[in-house]
Order: structure tokens, then sequence, then C-alpha cells
């Protein structure tokens, strides 16, 4: 069959995304994947440099996601798929352009981990993510704050003559655009993949890109790179080079996802000359071979490991029954805590195949590692040549500039809103103005009028834009308090601290509303490490959001809902280190019933309960059971609670650490 492109629904149990947190994300990031100072003494140096290169503060501009529950439903979910008579890849372009499935039909196999649930969890740098499929993480060290976003999808030539799909976004962590471009030529076993991130700007921009296939776990599969050593990184955060594939005398191999206990990573060190793979082979020497062209030099395993944490986290991510999973990785750096500068008007390209792999069993999983990875070397250059894998990106780079036919779906107004600003030419990739929506709107108006609109209605306010360029045209504007709020914001995300709580301060003095202002300069006490005055700012700003939302009466709504529910979230344990537990309480007694249900808040009651002397009650909280849906990867929380109230072992049910003990 002649390759074809068409839309098509997805029906899947899904979790509601729920609405955003209308609060800025000032706080410095718990990511998990920092490297332990003692390590980075000793790594080779430009591994060193890249490491410490331009690391994310915060997520800024983009919002958190942490709306949503637990409770699915049937839901009907947007789809494309593309289809010849070889292999058949659904793509989600309402999440992140993530292929959903990557089905070869002559062996009638699923190549990815296809999750029958969409359960999001908090594994991205913006909150919500989901497991399964191939998902494509650009931005800084995590899951990409585009997880959960919409991309813009359309139509475009192929190089073959046929069709192929473009996904494109603006990515707003490093305010650079990029491409993914999706195409299968007629016969082809193998999915083809052609990326560009280009740098408009004029000055040089971290950048990030590691594209993370889930694949099926099981017990004998086994994961093969071209390499002799790793970097193992663990939530430890120690970062060490280890032999491939057994890392310790004595320990399990590694490339065996089933024989570790914990959680862990694996960044295989890949010759220069050497061809760059990746492939996940079962038990029969069969599975999922991921190559490309040697620009993405880095290849990574990730393993949950078969401890209580692993086994709990995968079945946190989908539904009884259905199998774990694994994932292997292909990025530009050695390791995924590296940025790698892209300079001025540059633009960095390459090209990715997906597709089955058949080799032998007994040689895939030969003690002798240099038998089994020369095994799948050969296979693969048999299944799909170097030289071709070069061609085809040879062939495609031209296609890359072609303007996109029609259109499929749409993304955000964000990128529109830059071309706007700056007119930027960026062929293949439009962001037209016409996708600019009302998140846009204010700064359409500061960029032509000079001046943010006053709301008409009260509402919390809308996000910010925190780039350089945004910040200066703030810093003219009038100085409302509402301009001074969002000046505040860039301000701190410029790491000038000082200079944002003096604008936050302006701003109070003639504000209406004002609970923005007052958690803002509470985070900065927080973090400066002032907790007495933090909680006054907190008490002060909860306060005021209850009084000008009218939810204290009951007026449990919307907008006005997820604002109080993340202010509480923040206020209470602020009071609570502060040692006003008493005012803690009185926070609480005015959320709305609704709020203090969820799992988050039964959490938040435990800590309340324990801070009030009543270790019984608290402990009734976990023995009735809760789950807190945004539970952070890598968060030992729970655990930190249990301890405090028992010295009994912590119940399987909350067990989610990452780590050994101590």
């Amino acid at each position: 069959m002649t390759t074809t492109v068409r839309r098509a629904v997805l029906t899947l149990p899904a979790a509601p995304l729920g609405p955003e947190n209308p609060l800025p994300a000032l706080r410095t990031l718990d990511e998990a994947h920092t490297v332990d100072e003692r390590d980075r003494r000793k790594l080779p140096g430009d591994m060193a440099r890249q490491i410490g290169y331009e690391p994310l503060r915060t997520p800024l501009p983009v919002r958190i996601l942490d709306g949503y529950g637990r409770e699915r439903r049937e839901t009907g979910i947007d789809a494309i798929v593309i289809e010849n008579d070889r292999l058949r890849a659904t793509v989600l372009p309402g999440l992140g352009g993530r292929i959903h499935s990557l089905h070869h039909k002559p062996t009638g196999r699923e190549l990815v981990y296809r999750n029958p649930v969409l359960q999001p969890a908090c594994f991205a740098l913006s909150g919500a993510w989901f497991s399964g499929g191939i998902e494509w993480n650009i931005g800084a060290t995590g899951h990409t704050t585009l997880s959960c976003a919409p991309v813009h999808a359309a139509l475009v030539p192929a190089p073959d003559g046929g069709e192929m799909l473009r996904l494109w976004e603006w990515e707003r962590l490093r305010d650079l655009p990029f491409q993914v471009d999706l195409w299968l030529p007629d016969g082809s076993d193998f999915l083809y993949a052609g990326v560009r991130i280009r740098n408009p700007h004029e000055r040089t921009a971290p950048v990030y890109w590691w594209s993370n296939i889930a694949v099926e776990e099981s017990e004998g599969t086994r994961v093969l790179a071209p390499a002799e050593s790793a970097w193992h990184f663990g939530y430890e955060r120690r970062l060490r080079e280890v032999p491939v594939p057994v890392a310790e005398p004595g320990g399990a191999d590694h490339t065996y996802s089933t024989r570790a206990e914990f959680p862990a990573d694996y960044f295989y060190e890949v010759p220069a000359g050497a061809r760059k793979w990746i492939a996940s082979l079962d038990a029969r020497g069969t599975g999922l071979v991921q190559t490309s062209t040697d620009t993405l030099r880095g290849r990574k395993l990730f393993l949950w490991g078969t401890g209580r944490g692993g086994r709990n986290w995968q079945r946190w991510l989908t539904e009884p029954g259905t199998p774990g999973y694994t994932e292997i990785q292909a990025g530009l750096a050695r390791t995924q805590l590296e940025h790698i500068p892209l300079e001025a008007e540059g633009e960095l390209s390459w090209l990715e195949a997906y597709g089955p792999l058949a080799a032998d069993a007994e040689a895939v999983h030969a003690d002798d590692w240099d038998r089994a990875r020369g095994e799948v070397t050969d296979r693969l250059e048999a299944a799909l040549p170097r030289a071709d894998v070069d061609a085809a990106y040879t062939a495609w780079l031209p296609y890359a500039d072609t303007e996109p036919g029609e259109r499929l779906a749409a993304g955000s107004g964000w990128g529109a809103l830059e071309v706007l600003r700056a007119g930027y030419k960026l062929p293949g990739t439009p962001f037209e103005e016409s996708t600019l929506g009302a998140e846009q709107e204010p700064w359409v108006e500061l960029l032509t009028t000079g001046m943010l609109p006053a709301p008409d209605t009260a509402v919390p306010p809308g996000p910010t834009l925190v780039a350089p360029h945004w910040r200066d045209m703030l810093e003219t504007a009038l100085d409302e308090p509402l301009t001074e709020y969002h000046l505040g914001v860039a301000q701190w995300h410029a790491g000038d601290l000082a200079q944002a709580v003096r604008s936050w301060e302006r701003g109070l003095r003639r504000a209406t509303s004002r609970w923005p202002l007052l958690r803002c300069l509470a985070v900065a006490d927080r973090q400066g490490g002032h907790p007495g005055r933090a909680a006054d700012h907190y008490a002060a700003a909860f306060d005021d959001l209850c009084q000008e939302s009218g939810l204290a009466e009951g007026n449990d709504i919307g907008t006005w809902t997820a604002a109080l529910a993340a202010l509480a979230r923040e206020a209470i344990p602020a009071l609570l280190a502060a040692d006003r537990t008493a005012e803690a309480r009185a926070a609480w007694d005015r959320l709305p019933s609704e709020v203090r249900r969820r799992g988050a808040f039964r959490l938040v009651e435990a800590q309340l309960l324990l801070a009030e002397g009543d270790k019984a009650a608290a402990r009734a909280v976990f023995d009735a059971g809760f789950e807190v849906p945004d539970l952070r990867e890598g968060a030992e929380t729970l655990g930190e609670v249990w301890a405090a109230l028992t010295d009994d072992p912590l119940p399987d049910a909350y067990e989610y650490r990452m780590r050994p003990k101590g």
C-alpha cells in the first residue's frame, strides 16, 4: 500500500489534566537529575562544563500542570496515523507529538510500550507527564514541558514523493523553535524522524534533546548499545563511569532491567566513530532498534528496578495487569545532565530511524558482551545500512524548509507572539497570527502600546513572559500593580532577586488584588531563609485570596479553586515551618470540603495533625488510605511523614522511594 497520513481518534481511559496552577513557578526546581559536587570535579572536562552550562532554575515562563487526579474515564484523543504496508505509527499532536504506538504489521508486534491508559504523573519539568511510546524531550534536563501540550501538525511532501507529517512548536524554556518530520517510505520497516532545532536569536542558546522510547520489560529482555562503559546515575545523585554490562565485580548485568533493585540511568559511552544505535531485544532476539546520524551521539538505558518503589511507580503510571517498561533514549550529549551551546542564528539537525530487529537469540544473550553487541551491529547493518541513514538525512534536509500544507492540528500561540515581536523568518515552521489566543492578548498589547491592559474582572493574573526582551518592555511600561507583579516575576527568573522583591513591594502599595504579590514575597522570604516573614506574607495572601474569591462562603468553582488549592499547599507548610500551627489549622478550616478531600490535602492534614501532636489521628489518615496524584518523581515526603508517626515499616501503598535508605 502507498504510505498514508490520516486523522483518527484514539479512545483511552484518561484522567483529565485539570486546570493549570495559576501561581508562577518561582521556587527552585526540585529536580532529581543534579550531580553531587564531589563527582563533578572528577568528570571529563567537556562533560563537567556542559553539566554546569545554563542549568534551569525554574520552569518559567511555563505554568505547572498539577490539577489532575487519578479517576479515569473513556476519552477520545485526537491522533494522526502514518501507515505503509509494514508499519503503522499513531501520533498524538495534542500531547507533545508523542508516538503512542508503532505497530509492525508482518509480525503483529507492538515495537514500543503502548500504555493502555493516559494517567498524568508529576515527572515533567512542568508537572504532568505520562508514560509510553516515543516522546521528544527538548528544553532542559528532564521531561519536556510540552509532554501534555499541543503542537502544530501538518502534511508536507516527503523526500520519496509521498507525504510526511510535520510537528513543530516554540519551546518556551529556551525560546527555540523546533520541528520533527515523520515519514514512512513505501515498503520500509523503519519510521524516519528528521529533527531540527533553530536558534533565531543574536545570542548563543543552551540546547537539550533526548528522544525517549518506552519498550516493554520482560525477564529475558536485554538492552544493547555499542559501548564498553557507561555513566551510571542514580537517585543518590552520584555520577560515575562503570563497565558494561556488569557495573560492579560480582554484580548484576544491568543490561537486563529486571536484575537491578533500584531505578537508575546508564548513559553509554559510545565511541566517536561508532554507529549510533540502541536496541531492546527479547528472549527470542526480537524487538526494537533506534539508530541515527552521528549528531545524536548519546544513548541511555533507564530502568525502574525490582524494588518496591520502582514497582509501585510502574503501577502508578498505568493499570493493573499491564507489563512493565524500560526506557531507551538518544540525545545530543553523553548524558542528560548536560546542555550544549547553539550559536546565534544557528541550527542543529539530524535523522533518526525506528524499526524492528531480529537477531540470533544465543548471540544477543551471550555472556560475551563483544559478541552480543557485534551481533546487533551486524543485523542492524543488514536491515538498515548506516549509509542509507546518512543518505536519508541528506535527502530530507532540503525538505525541512518546505512550507506545510494541510493543517492537521494547532499548537500554541506563543511562537506567533515571538514572530510578531521580532519578525523571525522560519521557513518550514510558520507561527501564524491566527494562532494568537487569550493568553497572548495582553502581551500583544504591551508590544503595540507599551502598556499591559488591566483585566475587566477580578481574576488571577495570567502567565508571565520572562525573556530579556519582555523584561525590558515591562521595565519601561507604566508602573501599575499588575505590571510590577509581572516585572518582578521576570526579574526573579533572571536571578535579580532583590530587584524582584522591590518590584513586588512597589506593586503592593497600590494593588487592590494583593494576594499574588504577597505570595511572591512569601516565596522570596522562604527562599531567603526568613520563615517568620514568609509565614506573615503567606497568611496575608491566603486571607486576601479567600476574601477576593468568595470561596470561603462556598463559591467553590473553577480558576479560583485552583488558585486557593495551590496557595494553601504552599501556605500551610510554611506556617507549620514557622511553628504557627493554629494559623495553619485556621487556613485548613477555610478550604472548601472538596479541596480537603483531595489526596494531596490528606497528606497536608496528616502533617498538620502531626504538628498539633495528634499522632493517632495522623496515623488514622494513613490507615484510611489516600493517593497524592502529583507526587513528585523522587519525592520521599510520604516516608518522612510516616517515620515521624511510627517506627512501623512504611506500608507498600506509600513506598515510592527511588534510592536505598540512608
